[in-house]
């Protein structure tokens, strides 16, 4: 079950805080962010090309546009970059000491994106369905490291971590539209989302889940915060791999390459201090790992 499979060198680097990385299969490239750097990095496989762009704020996710560009969960709400490189707010809703953090994609073109406080208070994040046209309904109003978010390959489970909890947690996903602040579903022009329930629980003393994505099989790959590695769980629940790291804080995973099979890991320096392993903060690919899904790109 515990592997150290061959692991390459993506980009080395020395992030703070990297995070959220995501195969924009239009651009055939990976986005991922370093948080606390306010930058936004691309790489292409292909060519080794990477480029940065920096951010007038704390940038907790990047992910691409269908129109191309970007859309990204800010400090201060939700912003997007156009494919000329031009900026604007989607969504502005600044709340002190209060930051963006991970986001994905729903299968219909929304946005999830969390939050957080900088003290890591608990309660003081929220998890919110972000419209193409900017309208924001909260889905989860008290938590407190809001994380990975992923859905199954039919678009029916809905995976979400709230760090401190040390679990994945799993919601249904149901056709129709749902009443708007109602509990247990979310806005009116989508699919009902609920029936929060634990997906797994990770044991004390094996780190904290942060980062997901799911697989073509519907498995769940986490990255495990102080753990040091990369779990896999298949469909029930049952851990059926652990990739162990070179370094304690990986933050998040994504597979990405032309036909998907490169597994992707975001990692951390933040803390760690002048212990800090060589490759933490650095962008790491495990080759031909497992067969991912095709993200869509946010429709706004």
């Amino acid at each position: 079950m515990s592997t150290r499979p061959s692991l390459d060198i993506a980009v080395r680097a020395a992030a703070v805080l990297g995070e959220g990385p995501t195969w924009d299969a239009a651009a055939r490239r990976l986005i991922w962010v370093d948080i606390l750097s306010s930058r936004v990095h691309t790489y292409d496989p292909a060519t080794g090309r990477r480029t940065t762009l920096a951010t007038e704020q704390h940038v907790g996710a990047a992910k691409p546009r269908a129109g191309g560009g970007l859309v990204v969960n800010l400090r201060d709400g939700i912003g997007v970059y156009g494919a000329d490189g031009g900026f604007a707010w989607l969504l502005r809703e600044a709340v002190h000491g209060r930051r963006g953090n991970d986001a994905a994609v729903a299968p219909d073109g929304s946005l999830w994106a969390g939050t957080m406080r900088y003290d890591e208070a608990t309660g003081g994040g929220t998890l919110s369905r972000v419209g193409a046209d900017g309208s924001r309904t909260e889905f989860l109003p008290e938590v407190t490291v809001s994380n990975g978010i992923g859905w199954s390959p039919d678009g029916r489970l809905m995976y979400y971590i709230d760090t401190p909890t040390r679990r994945i947690d799993v919601f249904d996903v149901a056709d129709g539209a749902g009443a708007a602040g109602a509990a247990g579903a979310v806005g009116t022009d989508g699919p009902v989302v609920s029936g929060r329930r634990p997906f797994v629980e990770v044991e004390a003393g094996a780190g904290f889940p942060d980062g997901l994505c799911v697989d073509a099989d519907g498995a769940v790959w986490v990255a495990l915060w102080d753990g040091a590695a990369i779990r896999r769980y298949a469909p029930d629940g049952t851990l059926d791999r652990v990739v162990e790291l070179p370094f304690p804080r990986p933050t998040a995973c994504a597979f990405g390459g032309t036909d998907l099979r490169d597994l992707y890991l975001t990692s951390a320096r933040v803390g760690l201090g002048a212990a800090a392993p060589p490759l933490a903060g650095s962008l790491l690919v495990i080759p031909g790992v497992g067969q991912g899904l095709a993200q869509p790109a946010f429709a706004g």
